[in-house]
C-alpha cells in the first residue's frame, strides 16, 4: 500500500502553494497540503488548515527572539497558535505515517518532520542562504529542490548543497499561446510585498504615450489616471495576460518570473527587498543570464529607454531557464523519493 507525501505550504505570497497544487495535481491522491489559510484553497486535494504562527498581522518574520537557539530563525516564546501548529502537524504524522514531507519553505517544520522520523525533501529559494538554521535542514533532509534554473542559483551557494539540489524550474501556471498584444506593457504585483504605488505607473504611462499599461495585483487606486493606464486589481488569469502582453514589469518573486520565463516575454525585473537577498539574487542572475533587466528604482527610470532596450532580448536565454515539463518532473520526482527510489 502507498503511503501519503505532506506538503507543508508557507503562507507568504502564492508561489508555495502553486507549487504544491502542481504536485498534488500529478501524484494520483497522494499529496496533502499542510499550511495556514488553506481552507477553499486547495480544490479536491486533502489538506490540514494549520493555525497562525504569527505574532500579529502585520508581522514581518521578526520574533525578536534574542535568546532563540542559533538552528531557529522562528521561536517565539509562549505562543498558543505555534503550540497548536507543532500538535497538528506531529498528530497528522502519527496518523497518517507519510511516506515522506516536502517542506516549502521552514527549517522550523523541516526539523520538526525530521525528529518525528519522517524523510525531509526541502525546497531552497533563491538567495544567500548560508546561515545555520538553512545549512542545517539542508543537511537533514534527504533531498533538497529547487524551483529554478541551476543558472540562477546564487554565486555564494556552498558546492555541497548544489550537489544534493535536483534543479526543477518551470513549476508554473502556462497559458496556451495567444496573440501578442503591441505597444501593451503589464505591471504584477505579487501577493507577498507591499502594494504597488499607482502614481509610479501613472507617470511611466505618461512618458510613454505609445504603449498601453495595465496593471494587475495589489496595486493603490489610480488618481487622475492617463488614458493608456488600466487597474484590474487581483485577477484569476494572470498567466494568460503575462503570456499576451508585449513587456512584462515585475518583481522578481516566483510567481512572476516562472510565468515570464514560460511564456518567453520581455522582463523589467524589479527586485523587493526580502530575507536572504531572495528578489535581488534572483533579478542579479537573470539579468547575467540575458533574460531580463533590472530596475531598483521605477519612480525614477527613464521608461521610454528602458522599455525600448528591453524588446530587443533573445528570447533564447529565458528558455534555456525553463522546462515545460517542469511541474511533471518534479511531481514524478517527489513521488520516487516517497517510494524508497533516493538515486
Amino acid at each position: 500500500m502507498t503511503r501519503p507525501v505532506g506538503y507543508y505550504v508557507h503562507h507568504h505570497g502564492a508561489g508555495h502553494r502553486a507549487r504544491a497544487l502542481a504536485v498534488a495535481e500529478r501524484a494520483d491522491g497522494r499529496v496533502t497540503l499542510i499550511g495556514t489559510n488553506l481552507t477553499g484553497q486547495t480544490g479536491s486535494h486533502a489538506y490540514v488548515d494549520l493555525p497562525d504562527d504569527r505574532l500579529h498581522a502585520a508581522f514581518d518574520g521578526d520574533d525578536s527572539g534574542g535568546d532563540r537557539p542559533a538552528a531557529l530563525h522562528y521561536a517565539p516564546l509562549d505562543h498558543d497558535g505555534i503550540r497548536r501548529r507543532v500538535a497538528a502537524v506531529t498528530q497528522w504524522i502519527a496518523e497518517h505515517r507519510p511516506a515522506l514531507m516536502v517542506v516549502d519553505v521552514s527549517c522550523e517544520i523541516a526539523m520538526l518532520a525530521r525528529l518525528a522520523s519522517v524523510p525531509t525533501v526541502f525546497v531552497r529559494l533563491n538567495g544567500v542562504r548560508n546561515d545555520i538554521p538553512h545549512l542545517d535542514a539542508f543537511r537533514a533532509a534527504t533531498a533538497i529542490v529547487a524551483p529554478f534554473a541551476a543558472a540562477l542559483d546564487d554565486p555564494e551557494t556552498p558546492d555541497w548543497v548544489r550537489r544534493k539540489t535536483r534543479y526543477c524550474p518551470g513549476v508554473t501556471n502556462r497559458a496556451d499561446p495567444d496573440a501578442v498584444e503591441p505597444g501593451s506593457v503589464l505591471v504584477v504585483g505579487g501577493g507577498g510585498g507591499s502594494p504597488i504605488d499607482s502614481a509610479v505607473w501613472a507617470r511611466a504611462a505618461r512618458a510613454t504615450p505609445d504603449r498601453t499599461w495595465r496593471v494587475i495585483g495589489a496595486c493603490t487606486p489610480i488618481v487622475d489616471p492617463p488614458g493608456n493606464l488600466e487597474r484590474f486589481g487581483w485577477v484569476d488569469d494572470a498567466a494568460a495576460r503575462i503570456a499576451r502582453t508585449a513587456i512584462v514589469v515585475g518583481s522578481a518573486g516566483d510567481g512572476v518570473v516562472g510565468a515570464v520565463l514560460a511564456a518567453r516575454r520581455p522582463f523589467v525585473c524589479l527586485p523587493e527587498d526580502r530575507p536572504f537577498d531572495e528578489q535581488r539574487s534572483k533579478a542579479r542572475q537573470l539579468v547575467a543570464a540575458g533574460a531580463a533587466l533590472s530596475c531598483n528604482d521605477p519612480a525614477t527610470a527613464d521608461w521610454p529607454s528602458l522599455l525600448a532596450k528591453v524588446e530587443h532580448r533573445d528570447p533564447a536565454a529565458q528558455a534555456a531557464l525553463d522546462d515545460p515539463r517542469g511541474a511533471d518532473r518534479l511531481a514524478a520526482y517527489v513521488i520516487a523519493l516517497a517510494d524508497g527510489d533516493r538515486g
